[in-house]
């Protein structure tokens, strides 16, 4: 059953669920960091409306700085506000920032412990009739090779805006990831968001199996918790949030539970959620594991539901990947 200490929402799995895009908590966390701190800036590559920092620019003309189709610009700009006093975000597609501008974060931003934040939007395959070359499946991989940076992956839009602002807190360089298309709202504004800390959202009764999930394929990972609890398997379902620092103590208390992994990402599944579980266990626990996500190919141009179909990161691939696990453990 959803976790009741969590204020989720009752509405969830309901045909009518409402939805909204990541992108937009983006967009009203940036606003409201801006009206608390004066020191909070905003950068665009040109992309204001579709990573929503138009809000911001609207509400913050003297702070909005719109650099044009230059994404390593803007990483270096942002770099100087952001040693200087500002906390400093920088707002496009994840495959152009931090993909394009990749060398110029990690050593104006990340080297330097410059105080910003880096929106990258339009992740994973979610983003499908753009295709493979807007289709950020990697990014998690080269950003959480830098060391110190954080890196939150907002389950939906209410938890988008929560992350936003806990960014704007640290002076760490953070790397932010949001998805384009609308996706079920899984929590509500009384759910509580920590970095650092992963969340319980399933509780099963004497689960078999842990799915780690980030982004909005906690949806998906919460569905086929349900299904599969009306088929006597239990399971539990956890919100990884926060990719890094990732949550040893966490892992590891829900995990001895239950003594077997599915890790559930729209990622590659090399370098993301699955490798950072996967390194956290064999330093501790050895489990048994199955690893949901791309594997090790680009994606096609289509719809997010057929694409989810066909490279098995779908409701039934989930369950499928449970029902595994399961068998090897025994």
């Amino acid at each position: 059953m959803l976790n009741p200490n969590l204020n989720l929402n009752t509405k969830l799995f309901d045909t009518d669920v409402e939805k909204k895009p990541t992108r937009a908590g983006f967009g009203t966390g940036l606003v409201a960091l801006g009206k608390e701190d004066p020191n909070v800036v905003a950068l665009s590559a040109d992309l204001t409306e579709s990573t929503q920092v138009h809000l911001f620019a609207e509400k913050f003309p003297e702070r909005f700085f719109q650099v044009g189709v230059a994404e390593q610009n803007m990483a270096a700009i942002a770099a100087g506000l952001g040693v200087t006093g500002k906390t400093a975000f920088i707002s496009s597609y994840a495959t152009f920032s931090p993909g394009k501008n990749w060398e110029t974060i990690r050593t104006t931003i990340v080297y330097n412990k410059s105080n910003v934040k880096i929106a990258g939007h339009h992740s994973g395959i979610m983003t499908g009739p753009d295709g493979a070359t807007h289709q950020a499946t990697e990014d998690i991989a080269t950003t959480r090779c830098w060391p110190d940076i954080e890196i939150y992956v907002p389950c939906d839009a209410i938890e988008a805006e929560k992350a936003t602002i806990a960014s704007g807190k640290t002076k760490n360089p953070v790397y932010l990831r949001y998805s384009r298309d609308k996706t079920p709202l899984i929590t509500t504004s009384k759910t509580p968001f920590t970095p650092g800390r992963m969340q319980e959202f399933w509780q099963g009764n004497n689960p078999q199996v842990t799915i780690f999930a980030m982004g909005y394929m906690v949806y998906y990972a919460l569905v086929a918790a349900s299904e599969l609890e009306k088929e006597g398997v239990n399971v539990q379902v956890i919100n990884a949030s926060t990719i890094k620092p990732i949550d040893i103590e966490g892992i590891l208390n829900f995990t001895r539970q239950t003594g077997a992994v599915v890790t559930v990402e729209d990622h590659q599944i090399t370098g993301g959620l699955g490798s950072a579980i996967a390194e956290t266990l064999a330093r501790t626990t050895p489990l048994p594991i199955s690893f949901i996500g791309l594997q090790d190919t680009f994606a096609e141009t289509g719809t997010p539901a057929q694409l989810l179909k066909k490279y098995k990161m779908d409701v039934p691939a989930i369950k499928n990947a449970v029902r595994e696990v399961v068998r090897r453990k025994n």
